[in-house]
């Protein structure tokens, strides 16, 4: 069995303790996605059994779908909550800049995702973003804050920044790499495979509708979902990301 080794000189503390938390936290849902091994980790690196790369197929994104609907269902302590038994920090973003993430748990999902994401993401983010896209953020939260997008859906069990970068496609099946791991909303994951572009992303959905049909007008909500990950970018990678930013909250205000 091959070794992949993650390093960071100067990573921050707990980071990659908190990244293998959250691995063998999404690994242990039963029948879902499975992820990396963990081998090893400590302060500066994280070392992971090696995995092997294919081409995508539809056969098997329906069955990354389906999995991915079982990780959710494996639920989550509340909406926010770290994975189980890490009581450190969370964080979101690149191994070399990382951002720190919350892992505050709360009852309603819209008062999380209004607090917990989209509050310190659009202050990070403000000097970059104009007038009119604030505004739109700042309703968005407003909207959230007042439960206008919460359901009956309990915390579904996330990787977090599911791109399709983290998404590997080995021999076997689709491994999970590179979590930002907590409780959440079900269409997070599935707003952020669509968001740069996830192959056979119609066959993923099928696949997973096959397990968990998703409330109706999920379509209508992705840009809401996509907001923080977009705010995220913004912050990192600067203003080229702005005008999709603001087209997510613009969504949101319509939707």
């Amino acid at each position: 069995m091959g070794e992949f080794v993650k390093r960071n000189a100067s990573a921050p503390p707990g980071f990659f303790a908190c990244e293998a938390a959250g691995l063998q936290w999404l690994s242990a849902a039963d029948g879902g996605v499975p992820c990396a091994a963990v081998l090893d980790y400590d302060d500066r690196s994280l070392t992971l059994e090696r995995l092997r790369s294919v081409g995508p197929s539809r056969s098997a994104a329906r069955e990354f779908g389906c999995r991915l609907a079982r990780t959710h269902d494996a639920g989550a302590g509340a909406f926010g909550a770290p994975p189980d038994g890490w009581e450190g920090p969370g964080f979101f973003g690149p191994l070399h800049d990382p951002l720190p993430m919350s892992l505050r748990g709360h009852e309603r999902w819209g008062a999380f995702y209004a607090r917990e994401r989209l509050a310190p993401m659009a202050r990070a983010a403000a000097d970059r973003l104009d007038a009119e896209c604030r505004a739109a953020i700042d309703t968005a939260m407003v909207k959230c804050e007042e439960g206008d997008f919460d359901d009956d859906d309990p915390p579904a069990r996330l990787h977090g920044d599911l791109w399709s970068g983290n998404v590997m496609w080995t021999p076997g099946e689709v491994v999970l790499i590179d979590p930002a791991a907590h409780g959440g909303h079900r269409e997070t994951d599935l707003a952020m495979l669509a968001l740069f572009g996830c192959p056979y992303f119609d066959e993923v959905i099928d696949g997973y509708q096959s397990a968990r049909t998703l409330r109706a007008g999920w379509r209508g909500r992705v840009g809401l979902h996509q907001l923080y990950p977009l705010l995220a970018h913004v912050v990192l990678f600067g203003g080229g990301y702005v005008r999709q930013t603001s087209a997510a909250a613009r969504s949101v205000l319509v939707g």
